[in-house]
């Protein structure tokens, strides 16, 4: 590792997010921010001309929750973030952007100069929102050097911290670690096998629309619910007392992660109640939440070929974990003591800065202290047209859990005789049917030779990369028409937009984000 670029890992939360740097042994070290606390609240508030990111923010959005972004990370991908703040439409991966503007600011302080990072995602983020994930980094006056999945990250803080990194140690007897990952926002299952210190993920699976957030809100829900019965009157209508009421359902419920009843306080409309929510009851609200991940994470084995008894261990990871519910289910389903050996609020930003290491470790020519093989979350594929019926289809080039980096190709045929135009368009999901899957980007060929037949070949060929990136080449055989491009996106900023909010946001004074 070069004593001068320091080695540095995001975990890019949807509630709260962490910085860590490798120090002086390599080992991982969590970087405290500009309050001296150890995680950031992912918020932003929009004060007028001052952007205010973190814990801050968290205490505006109590009583001026129209004016605060919160769980940004869950429209990674999408044209605009869910919230009209100020009048404006903000891109979901800008509101990102000033999060990692202000972690990369905090931690320079004490770091020195850099901009080399590495920045985790969720495992079942698509295409789309990884590369909105690199374009936020890209805004915040970083060099995203990777983009690793979360679980995976998580996986490796567990290796080191259980020494499968240190070369005077045996482990070559494969081990078998399900990684259960449940944060503010997403949630990821990730079976991996661990082989000394080779990293293969046998399969992956997740939800990025499940989360801590949705626990929390079925905790606000039954506090209105309770309070209609008494005073006839929803504190969710008002913002700011909607935005109250989930900060004190946040904390009631870490809480009844460690008590079996939380007093909840409700003020609204003169009527002021402290309404008593019983362990129990939270848990019965939250029981199909609960479920989802039970049956994902069945899913995920079985996509694995495994069985429960195959399983060396399964280790927690993400705030949300420390749910009293879902470590029970966890321990009833797997037959094993869950794993909560590394930090859970910690883990994901520890391997992601291990990557770091490794990646500039790997400039200076040094071997890697160890190796990373992942699978794909989503097919990809291009959208044909049956023949038979004339109904579009996804013709699929690379399924779900294939090992990659992978490189697929698929010929597809002309619609009609000299046809002069391909046009690409890329998707990713696993039904047929192209409208049930998430529009990837497009591509087109223009000019192609003149006189061609009805039905002529065209090639598709399909790159995949370890960082879950995608490039597409397009080839029709025995001429000259090709293509080979990092396509036009979904959703995706223009390359003028993305530097001129990277002028804006990592120009800015450090102060505009204290």
């Amino acid at each position: 590792m070069s004593e001068t670029i320091p080695a540095v890992g995001i975990d890019l939360g949807t509630t709260f997010s962490a910085l860590a740097r490798l120090d002086d042994k390599g080992q991982p070290v969590t970087v405290v921010n500009a309050e001296g606390d150890r995680s950031t609240p992912s918020m932003v508030l929009f004060d007028g001309d001052e952007v205010v990111v973190g814990k801050e923010a968290l205490k505006a959005f109590a009583t001026e929750s129209h004016r605060v972004a919160d769980g940004s990370k869950r429209d990674m991908g999408r044209r605009v973030y869910h919230k009209e703040i100020n009048g404006k439409h903000y891109p979901p991966e800008v509101i990102g952007a000033f999060i990692l503007n202000k972690m990369r600011v905090d931690a320079q302080a004490q770091l020195g100069p850099f901009t080399k990072a590495v920045i985790t995602v969720p495992a079942y983020f698509d295409e789309v929102r990884r590369k909105a994930t690199q374009d936020a980094g890209y805004m915040a006056g970083l060099e995203v050097i990777d983009i690793i999945n979360e679980p995976t990250a998580a996986a490796i803080a567990f290796g080191m911290a259980h020494g499968f990194l240190r070369p005077d140690e045996d482990r070559k007897t494969p081990h078998t670690v399900l990684v259960y990952d449940l944060g503010g926002g997403t949630f990821d299952v990730t079976v991996m096998e661990i082989r000394g210190t080779n990293y293969i993920t046998l399969a992956t699976d997740g939800d990025v629309q499940l989360g801590g957030y949705d626990w929390d809100q079925r905790l606000v829900d039954l506090v209105a619910e309770r309070f209609i019965r008494l005073h006839m009157a929803d504190p969710r209508e008002d913002p700011t007392t909607a935005g109250k009421l989930w900060r004190e359902c946040e904390d009631a419920k870490r809480t009844l992660s460690s008590r079996a009843k939380a007093a909840i306080p409700c003020d609204y409309r003169g009527f002021a109640e402290r309404i008593e929510i019983a362990r129990q009851e939270f848990e019965e609200a939250t029981q199909d939440l609960l479920d989802r991940t039970r049956f994902t994470m069945t899913q995920t084995l079985k996509a694995a070929g495994l069985t429960w008894d195959k399983l060396d261990r399964v280790l927690l990871t993400g705030g949300s974990t420390r749910m009293p519910m879902v470590r029970a289910m966890v321990r009833r389903i797997s037959g094993k003591e869950p794993d909560t050996s590394v930090a859970a609020d910690e883990a994901v930003a520890h391997g992601a800065a291990l990557r770091a290491g490794q990646i500039l470790a790997r400039s200076q020519g040094k071997p890697p202290a160890f190796r990373i093989r992942n699978v794909n979350s989503h097919s990809l594929g291009v959208v044909g047209l049956d023949r038979l019926t004339g109904r579009k289809r996804n013709g699929i080039l690379i399924p779900r859990n294939t090992p990659i980096p992978v490189t697929a190709r698929r010929t597809f045929k002309t619609r009609k005789a000299d046809q002069r135009s391909i046009l690409v368009e890329i998707v990713e999901g696993e039904n047929l049917s192209p409208d049930d899957c998430t529009p990837i980007g497009r591509c087109t060929i223009r000019k192609l030779p003149k006189g061609l037949p009805e039905r002529s070949p065209v090639d598709v060929h399909f790159h995949y990369e370890p960082n879950g990136r995608l490039k597409v080449r397009v080839s029709v055989p025995n001429t000259d028409a090709k293509i080979e491009t990092e396509f036009t996106r979904e959703n995706g900023l223009p390359k003028e937009h993305l530097d001129g909010w990277r002028r804006y946001i990592s120009g800015a004074e450090p102060t505009a984000y204290a």
